[in-house]
């Protein structure tokens, strides 16, 4: 029998690469869809090729048996939706980021814990072939010990694009978890090591003054658990023009004890130089994984997750630094321990 998923909120266009999978896989099928603000219902129902079901998630939750809610309203209710769909017994599926508060989070984690649900989301990085390439060489030791980390992850702006949601207050949640949590996720996962400190973290207006309450600007100095240092960047300060085009798009450079490893979102290659070397190397990208996170989702739900795969424990850990980053920025807090729960 396949695993029946409901989906509720497409204010996001991520959103729609889950629901396109989850229509054409086998083991998976769309039995519901809803959508409770009515521009975007009219928006995704004429353009999105989306069905639409319902115009009330609990009205949904209701007369629908499934297994699986997906959920891809604004990130401001997230939280929320997905909470109400694990106390029905649900498990739950997001769009990234997967809450924007930490109290949301630790009830996400105490309904999974007593029910024994999964949560997945779509952490779609560590799925890519550039990080996918990174990972096998920084695992085998091909850069050595990793000592520091600089990761550019920008993106445009798109005031004319993007929802209108981004710009009212409380629906947003910050940069940092909206952008950064993609780093979060695929840092420790390409280098076997984990985030244990926040050093500094920033979050403030700057490209969008006739919106000041939006802190476009975001940048995090963070440290790992052997002393490995990283500095981030995930501001919405891209030109809109080239929009995601740019070499800069998700840069990330590796140093280790050993050589120095680059990729980049948009490259065609991983850039690497160890120390006896004199000249820069070229390396082809491996094949990627799109979908990826779909299919560890069904295999956590089956119980046949790899050690290495994306899981419930993985992203409600990934979520939780996030956020705690996310919380350093606002209050303005330095030395903030990852270690401690």
């Amino acid at each position: 029998m396949p695993v029946r998923f409901a989906f509720v909120g497409f204010r996001h266009g991520h959103i729609q690469d889950l629901y396109k999978r989850a229509m054409n896989l086998e083991e998976t099928e769309v039995v519901a869809a809803c959508e409770e603000d009515a521009a975007a219902r009219e928006e995704v129902s004429t353009k999105g090729g989306v069905k639409i079901t319902h115009a009330n998630f609990e009205r949904m939750l209701k007369e629908t048996p499934c297994d699986v809610v997906a959920v891809g309203d604004y990130f401001g209710r997230r939280g929320a939706l997905a909470i109400r769909a694990l106390s029905e017994g649900k498990h739950v599926i997001v769009d990234k980021p997967l809450c924007t508060r930490l109290s949301e989070l630790r009830e996400i984690e105490r309904l999974v814990r007593e029910k024994g649900l999964k949560v997945g989301c779509m952490l779609t990085m560590r799925d890519s072939a550039y990080t996918l390439g990174a990972r096998d060489l920084i695992r085998r030791g091909e850069i050595g010990e990793i000592h520091a980390i600089a990761f550019g992850g920008q993106h445009p702006m798109l005031l004319g694009s993007r929802p209108g949601w981004y710009w009212e207050e409380g629906k947003h949640g910050g940069t940092i978890n909206d952008i950064g949590i993609h780093a979060v996720d695929a840092l420790p996962w390409v280098t076997g090591l984990q985030f244990a400190k926040v050093n500094a973290a920033r979050c403030w207006n700057a490209f969008t003054p006739e919106r000041p309450h939006f802190k476009d600007g975001a940048q995090m100095m963070l440290t790992m658990d052997n002393g490995c240092g990283v500095l981030g960047d995930v501001s919405y300060f891209m030109p809109d023009g080239a929009g995601y085009s740019l070499p800069f798009y998700w840069r990330t450079t590796f140093f280790g004890r050993e050589g120095i490893l680059e990729i980049s979102t948009t490259g065609k290659e991983i850039r690497l130089v160890r120390k006896e070397d004199k000249e820069l190397r070229s390396l082809p990208l491996p094949e990627g994984n799109p979908g990826g996170y779909l299919r560890a989702f069904l295999n956590d739900i089956r119980g046949e997750t790899r050690a290495d795969a994306l899981n419930t424990g993985e992203v409600l850990r990934v979520s939780r630094t996030a956020l705690a980053i996310q919380k350093a920025a606002d209050e303005d807090a330095h030395d903030v321990d990852l270690t401690k729960p």
